[in-house]
């Protein structure tokens, strides 16, 4: 995890289930996103606060510190090491929530493809990842070097072996916590290492081999999978 996702609903409906009173800086749009197949190292609607104000912003899927230019960037971190280890000391005062509709992962169930799956919360409300990164600059506005990550941790088995790591995802409450810039580092590791929401939380099911390009798009894409017969 975390290789592709969707974001479809407008930055107005994430915002409105995050329940944050702040005012938006919104660079987003206000129109549906109706991206269904989010690939790394393209763009994606981020939320972080700079001071009180709250701000949706377009930000590229994938970061490294100016010193690690002989790998590619990393679009995950993983939770266990994300707060001490040098490669993202950087940003990890930095937090963001990427507010999500679903994520996909595929499992190898032995044919010529591995198989596709949604993965969204049971309840149909947003999914709020936990992120870091290098957000744009309120006023000089975008730079060649932002970026962000989406922290993940051990799947533990729970959610039928479709992949060994998942993403951090906070309740709204959680989320709001995470991004106050007033919550201490040593708070925020606490959060993304004991309180990401549980595998009971979320439901998945098999979807068309078409989300394997990221050209595609479309809602067929986050729909189940006719069964084979």
């Amino acid at each position: 995890m975390c290789g592709r996702l969707s974001q479809y609903r407008g930055i107005h409906d994430f915002v409105a289930a995050l329940c944050m009173p702040n005012a938006l800086a919104n660079s987003v749009g206000d129109q549906p996103i109706e991206r269904y197949n989010v690939a790394p190292t393209t763009a994606v609607a981020l939320l972080h606060l700079q001071g009180d104000l709250l701000h949706a912003d377009p930000v590229r899927w994938g970061w490294r510190p100016h010193w690690a230019k002989d790998r590619a960037a990393p679009i995950n971190a993983r939770v266990e090491k994300v707060a001490h280890g040098p490669f993202f000391r950087a940003i990890w005062p930095h937090r963001a929530i990427t507010p999500i509709d679903n994520w996909f992962e595929w499992v190898d169930e032995g044919g010529p493809k591995k198989q596709p799956y949604l993965i969204r919360r049971r309840d149909g409300a947003p999914i709020f990842c936990a992120s870091i990164g290098q957000m744009p600059d309120p006023d000089e506005g975008p730079g060649e070097h932002d970026g962000f990550v989406i922290i993940t941790a051990d799947s533990a088995g729970g959610m039928v072996d479709i992949h060994d790591r998942r993403p951090v995802v906070l309740t709204p409450d959680l989320a709001r916590e995470w991004l106050d810039p007033a919550t201490p580092k040593e708070r925020a590791e606490q959060m993304v290492l004991h309180q990401g929401e549980s595998a009971e939380v979320f439901e998945w099911f098999r979807v068309t081999q078409d989300v394997g390009n990221v050209r595609n798009q479309g809602r067929h894409l986050i729909e189940p999978a006719p069964l084979s017969r």
